[in-house]
């Protein structure tokens, strides 16, 4: 059984569905049998390389509240990732362009490390202080190694604007084709949809269902 799912480095929901999910997989009886794989989506496409600003100035001018509603929200979002066993800062990270780090992640693919990768950037993104947009590519590289890459190699897709940009793409066409307007989308055997950071009980059921059907 194969699972696709589309998400965003810079998606809070994602961090917590991804952890959500993989509890939900952990349990199932036949996990040796299910392959995942992550999909590119970028929740700021237009955005480019190299503009950055603060995640909650960015939450505030996004959905029209205020600072404070924006950090209410951060801090929701912070009791959701502990509840997980995640850490997130709530404070001082940064927002940008996530196309670059989906490209590394196609690189990664082929490696056989894009979930070690995905789980890096995340943390690198949630839980640190550098952040992953400022300086990015010599940190996305120490992060690409940090996941088993070969840091010549990271470097080179980094340097390369069009390495795995069509594979990125091709990704977030897909997703369009699918229906999903937002992240974190699950996708299970092309049969079943699961939208959404849900609770474990969901991913359950879902597994369970596809899996009987396959």
């Amino acid at each position: 059984m194969r699972v696709e799912i589309w998400s965003d480095i810079a998606c809070p929901w994602c961090y917590v569905g991804k952890a959500r999910f993989e509890k939900a997989l952990d349990a199932f009886p036949h996990r040796d049998q299910v392959e995942v794989v992550h999909r590119s989506f970028e929740l700021d496409p237009r955005r480019a390389k190299g503009d950055i600003e603060p995640v909650l100035k960015m939450l505030s001018q996004k959905y029209g509240m205020s600072e404070a509603q924006a950090r209410a929200g951060e801090e929701n979002l912070g009791a959701q990732a502990a509840a997980e066993g995640l850490a997130y800062r709530t404070e001082g990270r940064d927002h940008g362009s996530t196309f670059d780090l989906h490209r590394l992640l196609h690189f990664a693919k082929e490696q056989g490390r894009q979930d070690a990768l995905l789980q890096i950037l995340y943390r690198a993104n949630f839980a640190e202080e550098r952040s992953v947009f400022a300086d990015a590519d010599a940190y996305l590289v120490e992060l690409a190694v940090e996941a088993g890459l070969d840091a010549e190699g990271a470097r080179a897709v980094l340097a390369d604007s069009e390495a795995y940009a069509d594979e990125v793409r091709a990704d977030e066409r897909e997703a369009a084709e699918l229906g999903a307007n937002g992240v974190p989308f699950f996708v299970l055997d092309r049969k079943y949809g699961v939208s959404g950071a849900q609770p474990l009980e969901v991913f359950s059921r879902a597994l369970t269902q596809a899996w009987a059907d396959a």
